[in-house]
């Protein structure tokens, strides 16, 4: 059975692309474009993947993978950032959540990205590493 991956970016084109790029390569994905849309989509979706953006207007996504990791605790995440300040934030909830997140910086390439997504989907709940770069 596919891995459920659950995109999260207020850019749609960002999102509708990195939706594609999963799908093509046989994820079960679906696509949201804020914090709410993904929180409504979790509990019947439940992904094992929340692939996030950190800068987004309302519930930026923080907050948002906290609240999908309430609803869905074995989901793993892996945030995204294009803005430095945000970097340090990122990486602290990281550090909250071992083995079960990472941070990538944008832009990152589409093989480095489902690279990093693989590695977390494949890690056990008590493994201590993590993605960080």
């Amino acid at each position: 059975m596919a891995h459920k991956v659950l995109v999260v970016d207020n850019e749609h084109i960002v999102a509708d692309t990195l939706g594609i790029i999963f799908q093509k390569l046989g994820f079960d994905c679906q696509v949201a474009y804020s914090g709410a849309d993904a929180i409504s989509k979790v509990p019947e979706f439940c992904p094992e993947l929340l692939l996030c953006d950190i800068s987004m207007p309302g519930m930026d996504g923080l907050n948002t993978a906290s609240t999908v990791i309430q609803i869905c605790p074995e989901c793993r995440v892996l945030l995204l950032t294009g803005h430095y300040v945000n970097l340090i934030y990122a990486q602290q909830w990281a550090q909250d959540h071992p083995g079960q997140s990472g941070v990538l910086t944008k832009p990152v390439g589409p093989c480095q990205l489902v690279e990093e997504a693989e590695a977390l989907l494949h890690s056990g709940n008590n493994d201590p590493s993590q993605a960080l770069h």
